[in-house]
């Protein structure tokens, strides 16, 4: 009888070592973040707040470090998730646009004044479309954690006024590495360029490179860039989602109650950073008192305006809705209209600062 207790306890010792050391071989000593910008800002802040949230919530478990700047696809943001489907990166907060050259249905986001508003871009993320977006994401090798946000993008240049889009003709305008932005600004008169972020500051200072787009509080603000454009267009003609996510060669890996607790953490963390990242902007819009206190000569354009450039860049629309997929694109339209229907679209208004 002692024989048997002690075999059986002595059994017991083995099959606990051992789920000891299957479970110690399952976590990473760090599981590294890509993000595309520097820590300031919402979008840089929103990565740290993750990783304090993930290491909170699995009991330091799961250690993230964020890898800010691009530091771990070389330079090239067109990279990242390619990188992240073959395990080199573990997690980022990535936006669309980066991703959108591997995953051509990203596209969506990036059509030329397409979303007129934020509630269209939540009824579109939260409906079907973000869940079909979702499961495509996943089928090439990365889960998606939830919805964050860049901004809405807008254009700055060291030139003149933009009101018209006579008034791009000869521009030379920074866009980011995706072909849509090529074909955009392309058909509004603009001469693009594209080029990565670290290339394109030093070509602003350097006067080679006019001019640039992207959203005020995530990228214009935080790099100062009244300090090398005196002009500033709002015009909401893209808009800038960023996904949350993981290699699903990482997620799969991980037990049922970290996956539970990491999800946890990324609803909060998409919910907070969302809000920084539309601070300002909705309403008075007295985010853009910012650019003109730092003397920039900022242009809001209206409605009426607005469908100038639309208007020019229709042919981009309906070259890129095949591209993207036509019901895709109308699953979307048909959400934005939902969400839209009765609302009015007046133009942001404006108080520019006491002198």
């Amino acid at each position: 009888m002692v024989r048997k207790s002690v075999s059986v306890f002595i059994v017991f010792i083995m099959v606990l070592l051992f789920a000891t050391a299957a479970s110690a071989q399952t976590y990473k000593p760090e599981y590294k973040m890509s993000i595309v910008v520097g820590p300031a800002g919402p979008w840089g802040e929103g990565a740290a707040k993750f990783a304090e949230a993930v290491k909170k919530y699995t009991d330091g478990r799961v250690n993230i470090k964020p890898y800010y700047s691009g530091q771990l696809f070389a330079g090239k943001q067109t990279n990242e998730f390619l990188l992240m489907k073959q395990g080199v990166i573990d997690f980022a907060l990535g936006s669309t646009i980066n991703w959108s050259t591997t995953v051509k249905e990203l596209n969506l986001f990036s059509m030329p004044f397409f979303f007129p508003n934020y509630k269209a871009l939540d009824a579109v993320e939260n409906g079907e479309v973000g869940k079909r977006l979702f499961k495509i994401i996943e089928e090439k090798g990365v889960v998606g954690l939830g919805w964050a946000e860049n901004g809405y993008r807008d254009l700055t240049n060291s030139k003149k006024v933009v009101k018209k889009p006579e008034d791009l003709e000869g521009l030379k305008v920074r866009v980011v590495g995706s072909p849509i932005f090529i074909d955009t600004f392309k058909a509004m008169g603009a001469n693009p360029v594209s080029m990565n972020w670290g290339e394109a500051l030093s070509a602003f200072q350097q006067g080679t490179v006019d001019g640039q787009e992207n959203p005020v509080v995530s990228v214009i603000i935080p790099n100062k860039l009244w300090q090398v454009h005196k002009y500033a267009t709002i015009w909401r003609y893209a808009i800038d989602p960023l996904i949350l996510g993981v290699s699903k060669e990482v997620w799969d890996g991980l037990p049922a109650q970290d996956k539970e607790a990491i999800k946890k953490a990324a609803d909060e963390t998409v919910k907070w950073q969302k809000e920084g990242a539309r601070k300002g902007l909705e309403g008075s819009m007295e985010t853009l008192n910012v650019l003109r206190k730092n003397g920039m000569d900022v242009t809001v354009l209206t409605p009426k305006q607005v469908k100038a450039f639309k208007e020019k860049t229709k042919s981009v629309y309906d070259k890129w809705a095949q591209e993207i997929g036509a019901e895709l694109v109308a699953m979307a339209e048909k959400d934005i209209q939902k969400a839209t229907k009765g609302a009015a679209k007046p133009a942001p208004k404006t108080k520019a600062p006491k002198k």
